[in-house]
């Protein structure tokens, strides 16, 4: 059985791996050059110094994926909706363990102040992660048709949202994360 965790420094080397597979064969994330793991360590930083969740996924001692969100936008009126993303090893997908970490992000991101959770997910032909999406209760809000060039052809944007907590239906109890 995987467990699920927040991440540590020490697994940065396994996340970084497991995210340059994705840049270089994915196209569920737009960058082209995969980051370093000193970049990769940045932006981990950047998600929990906000009090946001990293979680890993790992399985017999290896960390198979990895989960965050960070916000939508810089802007203060958007304190309270993050962006998600999940990524999971190569070997590790088609376990259902993509759906158990978007489920753990919830309700952590939920616990951190995160109303509206906002997936992102680059190229309309992925099945996987949209359906991971659609299991864990989110709602398709848009198309962003060939807004991304990566592989020699043209990738849509899909947008997909869920409530988290009270959602839209009561004020925050406070000023915002």
């Amino acid at each position: 059985m995987p467990l699920i965790r927040p991440s540590t420094d020490a697994d940065l080397a396994q996340i970084t791996a497991i995210y340059q597979h994705h840049v270089l064969f994915g196209t569920g994330t737009f960058e082209i050059e995969p980051p370093s793991p000193t970049d990769m360590a940045t932006r981990r930083r950047d998600v929990l110094d906000k009090g946001l969740p990293f979680l890993v996924l790992e399985d017999a001692g290896s960390v198979q994926g990895f989960a965050y969100c960070n916000w939508f936008k810089p802007r203060p009126a958007y304190r309270f909706s993050a962006e998600d993303s999940i990524y999971l090893a190569a070997q590790a997908a088609g376990r259902g363990w993509g759906r158990l970490l978007l489920q753990e992000l919830m309700a952590r991101a939920e616990r951190a102040g995160v109303r509206s959770l906002i997936a992102v997910i680059g190229d309309s032909g992925n099945a996987a992660s949209i359906g991971v999406h659609r299991g864990c209760g989110f709602t398709q809000v848009g198309v962003l048709a060939a807004c991304g060039w990566k592989f020699d052809r043209w990738l849509d944007v899909v947008l997909m949202q869920r409530t988290l907590g009270n959602g839209s239906d009561a004020p925050p109890a406070q000023s915002g994360p």
